[in-house]
């Protein structure tokens, strides 16, 4: 009798193991999927950047900290980067783009520069597609860390070494309402 239970547990117990950790391979697949769309977009925005600095340092020469600031981090080679290093070095570039943006403001003629129009326009839609993006990663890693963390899940979680991930978040800068002078 002990020997049926005791079996049973033993098949129970499998198959909850079997069944939580295929939950945990779709989650983390999803989370791959959602990060490889949200790099696509911060591959093209990373290939846009040196255009618009070039575009810029024309016509900004004294703005020389901030376009640095943008080139360095764009010298770094992304390709060989962590999934952490991309996120980290991303949203270091998104607020560098944005003081970048504010800048055009003091040069009339860069504004109205065909080139740089185009630059801009480019640069926005990529800007709106990696927003949208990053909703979606944010999602599957909010169900991927929920499962990681929640009980009796999370035990599965460390028996596999499955971890929480960092959530692409919004950083203390851009939270700040940009100020206009005109």
């Amino acid at each position: 009798m002990y020997l049926y239970i005791l079996v049973g547990l033993v098949f129970v117990i499998s198959i909850y193991l079997f069944l939580t950790y295929n939950v945990f391979i779709k989650l983390n697949n999803l989370v791959k999927e959602a990060f490889a769309t949200m790099d696509v977009y911060f591959k093209k925005r990373w290939d846009l950047i040196p255009n618009i600095v070039e575009t810029v340092k024309g016509y900004s020469m004294h703005e020389k900290e901030t376009l640095e600031k943008v080139v360095k981090l764009r010298s770094e080679v992304y390709d060989n980067m962590s999934l952490n290093e991309k996120i980290n070095t991303n949203e270091q570039l998104t607020k560098d783009i944005s003081k970048l943006m504010m800048l055009v403001e003091n040069y009339p003629d860069l504004k109205a520069n065909q080139n740089f129009l185009e630059l801009s326009k480019q640069l926005i839609k990529i800007e709106d597609d990696i927003a949208n993006s990053r909703k979606y990663y944010n999602a599957v890693v909010r169900n991927l860390n929920n499962i990681v963390e929640m009980f009796p899940s999370n035990l599965v979680a460390k028996l596999f070494d499955f971890k929480s991930l960092k959530m692409f978040e919004v950083n203390n800068g851009e939270r700040e309402n940009i100020e206009v002078k005109l």
